[in-house]
């Protein structure tokens, strides 16, 4: 029997559909790298390839990425929890002490991540209480054998072969 709807019940029925985390990156126009984990991650096309992620309209970063013409989708492999809980929050440096690089954008690249999309934003969509970032993807690279990151019910978990 269906529930009454309210925004507890809701958000935990989306929390039985498991996801990868990601980490997305930007750089502003004054150099600083920017980054924030992120769920929301679906391919949305083959040919012209794009992908699409989503941003709370109240995150400290939403007008940056909204401005940003450039974004990078990390995709996090098992064990970077860690990474995936530094990037969630909103406060202190998220860079110090990790390995990163530039790609063609300028856009931080995390390159332990799983995969890597380099993608130039080409539509923005109002989404509620977030917005839809769609982005063509110019530069891609991934590791064929490595295990996901996965998040379900609250928590990370890990693929079983």
């Amino acid at each position: 029997m269906p529930q009454s709807f309210n925004s507890r019940s809701f958000r935990s029925a989306l929390g039985t559909f498991a996801t990868g985390v990601t980490v997305i990156t930007t750089i502003t126009p004054a150099g600083e790298m920017i980054g924030n984990t992120a769920s929301s991650f679906n391919s949305v096309s083959l040919d012209p390839p794009l992908v699409l992620w989503s941003l709370a309209r109240n995150a400290l970063s939403f007008d940056i990425y909204l401005n940003a013409r450039y974004f990078a989708v990390n995709v996090l492999r098992e064990g970077q929890d860690e990474l995936s809980a530094r990037f969630s929050k909103s406060a202190g440096d998220k860079w110090h002490g990790i390995d990163y690089e530039f790609w063609d954008t300028g856009c931080p690249i995390l390159p332990s991540a799983l995969a890597i999309f380099e993608c130039r934003r080409v539509f923005t969509y109002d989404g509620g209480d977030h917005a839809i970032f769609v982005g063509e993807v110019m530069k891609f690279d991934h590791d064929p054998k490595g295990k996901p990151l996965v998040f379900w019910r609250g928590g990370y978990h890990r693929t079983v072969s």
